[in-house]
């Protein structure tokens, strides 16, 4: 049978002093850099929940916003060209599922039709919004209706 020459054998050295409180400051760091990733990660993540639930409101106030503009659009739309009230209803409905679905593409593709739709009406020898906002403020204005 061969010798083992790689074998070592002895008495195991015991660690200094020195060595053990080496090793007890390296745990306590560890510890406390274990509580500060603990917390960062924790803030981040309150900071990136309270972005989202920020961003989800908006969407829906937004969302809410659009809808009562789309009525008060489609009630005057409607009493303006009482001949197109199917052609308005359609395109409105057609907005409405494009939004339930979520679809960007069919929203734009919707909106550019109203757009187009208005620019053929009244509302087209309305002008600049911001002109008529000047005039509304202004009470020498006159209006003919």
């Amino acid at each position: 049978m061969a010798e083992k020459k790689d074998v070592l054998e002895g008495t195991p050295m015991r660690p200094e002093a020195k060595d053990l409180q080496a090793g007890a400051q390296d745990a306590l760091n560890a510890l406390n850099l274990i509580v500060v990733l603990a917390r960062d990660g924790f803030q981040t993540y309150q900071t990136e929940s309270t972005k989202r639930e920020y961003l989800r409101t908006l969407r829906e106030t937004e969302t809410a916003r659009i809808r009562a503009s789309q009525e008060a659009l489609r009630d005057y739309l409607d009493r303006v060209y009482a001949d197109r009230r199917d052609t308005h209803q359609r395109l409105f409905a057609s907005l409405d599922q494009a939004l339930a679905a979520g679809d960007t593409a069919a929203v734009q593709a919707v909106v550019g039709g109203i757009v187009e739709v208005a620019r053929t009406s009244p509302l087209a020898d309305i002008g600049n919004i911001v002109d008529l906002k000047r005039a509304m403020s202004d009470p020498s204005t006159i209006w003919e209706l």
